[in-house]
């Protein structure tokens, strides 16, 4: 026999498909309705939302899931997550619309032919640093139909998707998820705990930008990698189709028509934002405006109309298997429902909290959160049902209400990078064409790093009683 060894799989190669990971948590949300007790919160509504009241937990007839019902939930949760399903459609035929015409393309090659191919790591960080800021001050599904600009402009710099996801979605989770002006958590928790609305900013702000620094070095350490070591990519074989530039990038330029369709699309942008800010818009007009800049966009170039049905249908197709996959994530909110056992949950982790020493406490919260975030993705659902729990908990051991606070936005933030039930995230990746399983290896490591960084600034907050 040959002298050889057996090469063991790195732990992250083991890591299963999106739809196994999801479906594996369909399974133990399911089982979890025969062990844990049925139980709920009082709740009173507060500002048009319901919000759960303190020590108002009680038993209620337990309500576990069958076959059937686990099964019924899927379609359930597809009807649940129509919005999020249907904007990712709506994103897909815009940039579809933009991509025939080559107007991206051209503007990215353009751009990087300006500022030169020497400084493509500063591109890598100042990009990575727009989408952060696009986190803080947007918002995050309002920033779906930025992504794929960050795939073309990737693959331009000679980076791959993965790198791209980086730039993008990891910024722009970060940036959003720690924003010391986040209305969903840290204004919820705020209008709460009855603090002045974004109090404490600073130690917040520092912590972001703390966050978001650590993010771009980590995306060009992984850029120097990958252009060292090609092979060590973790893009390999996923569809560029329609992203990568197709020419070299000296004869790049930006036509009449492409200015064009770029005056449309920014237009779009524009009118959208003061929807969202002015308006209250949400998903829905969201996925009206994309598709009123898709239609124009084609309008502008001068597409016939069999060409602009063809696009629309590419792009749908494009986008179907990431937008199943938000549908399938939305299952698990839908089972946890039909079992009530998520207010079990947090009444059982506030129990865990009650006996622990302060700084164990601030640090246990986050984790408390962070797992609860698995279970209810939505940042200001979270709020509204574990911190009138929380607050008066944290108070009790030792902790101020900015402490409780900054624990559960550090909790809800930072766990969705890696979380499979956040439709926002699995609607993002779907635009960058990352399947959720490579993107749990880029991200992981430095999830963690993340979390270390969290856990000495919520101690740093303990030792100065930070209020």
């Amino acid at each position: 026999m040959g002298n050889y060894k057996v090469r063991k799989k790195a732990w992250y190669a083991r890591i299963p498909h999106a739809l196994t990971m999801l479906f594996a948590i369909i399974i133990i949300v399911s089982v979890l309705t025969y062990i844990l007790p049925a139980g709920t919160y009082d709740r009173v509504v507060v500002d048009g939302r319901k919000s759960v009241i303190p020590n108002s937990y009680q038993a209620i007839p337990a309500t576990p899931i069958g076959i059937l019902d686990m099964f019924k939930a899927i379609p359930l949760g597809f009807k649940a997550a129509v919005d999020i399903i249907f904007v990712v459609f709506a994103g897909a035929i815009m940039f579809g619309f933009m991509e025939k015409s080559k107007a991206v393309e051209n503007a990215v090659g353009t751009l990087v032919k300006h500022l030169g191919l020497k400084n493509k790591q500063i591109i890598i960080v100042l990009v990575t640093f727009i989408y952060g800021f696009l986190g803080i001050a947007v918002g995050y599904e309002n920033n779906i139909a930025m992504i794929p600009i960050a795939a073309i402009l990737s693959l331009a710099l000679g980076g791959d998707l993965i790198l791209a996801a980086g730039i993008s979605i990891g910024a722009m989770t970060i940036g959003f998820g720690l924003s010391p002006i986040n209305p969903y958590t840290v204004g919820t928790g705020h209008k709460l705990a009855e603090l002045p609305m974004f109090s404490g900013a600073l130690l917040r702000a520092v912590l972001c930008f703390v966050a978001l620094s650590t993010m771009a070095y980590y995306n060009v350490r992984y850029f120097k990698k990958i252009r060292k070591y090609p092979e060590k990519s973790l893009g390999k074989e996923l569809d560029i189709t329609g992203l990568a530039l197709s020419k070299p990038i000296k004869a790049y330029r930006i036509s009449v028509n492409n200015g064009l369709v770029l005056a449309v699309f920014f237009s779009g942008l524009a009118v959208m934002l003061y929807g969202v800010f002015r308006l209250k818009w949400y998903l829905n007009e969201l996925s009206a405006v994309f598709l009123m800049i898709g239609l124009l966009c084609g309008l502008v170039s001068k597409m016939k109309a069999q060409i602009m049905s063809e696009t629309v249908l590419k792009a749908v197709s494009v986008a179907a298997p990431g937008a199943f996959m938000v549908g399938f994530a939305a299952s698990i909110k839908v089972l946890m429902e039909m079992g009530q056992i998520s207010d079990t949950i947090s009444y059982h982790v506030s129990l865990v909290l009650q006996n622990l020493p302060v700084y164990a406490s601030a640090i246990t919260m986050t984790l408390s959160q962070t797992l609860i975030n698995f279970f209810i993705p939505s940042g200001s659902g979270q709020a509204l049902a574990t911190l009138p729990i929380m607050l008066p908990l944290g108070e009790s051991v030792g902790l101020t209400k900015q402490i409780t606070i900054l624990a559960f936005q550090i909790g809800d933030g930072l766990s969705n990078l890696i979380n499979p039930t956040l439709g926002g995230l699995m609607a993002m990746l779907s635009m960058c064409r990352v399947p959720l399983d490579r993107w749990l290896r880029f991200i992981f490591p430095m999830f963690v790093l993340l979390l270390i960084m969290a856990f000495v600034t919520l101690m740093v907050a303990v030792a100065i009683n930070y209020n």
